[in-house]
């Protein structure tokens, strides 16, 4: 269920990174790094859809809408978020200072 309830949210997010990529560049080719594949094809498709003037999915600009949400989807995590691994590092640079510490 929380895959599902994450589709729209994540799908909106990766249309409006793509449409500031084929903005930003002149690229002939949408997702050069990516493997063709099922999740390639439904993200081009739907960016396509959405954008094509006329067509009956089209969503004009000001009404695209990306979520961002703190549930991970936006996180490194393995093999830990990069913000544990960031206070644990300020943590070890601190400690000498702060002898209570050991015991706290």
């Amino acid at each position: 269920m929380q895959t599902r309830r994450m589709l729209l949210p994540t799908m909106l997010m990766v249309c409006l990174g793509l449409v500031c990529i084929q903005v930003a560049s002149a690229a002939d080719e949408p997702l050069p790094s990516w493997q063709d594949g099922p999740a390639r094809r439904a993200i081009t498709d739907f960016v396509a859809r959405i954008t094509r003037e006329g067509g009956p999915d089209f969503v004009p600009p000001a009404e695209r809408i990306a979520t961002f949400d703190n549930d991970g989807t936006l996180w490194t995590e393995q093999p830990m978020y990069s913000q544990m691994a960031f206070a644990l590092d300020r943590v070890k640079a601190l400690a000498p200072q702060h002898p209570e510490w050991r015991d706290q």
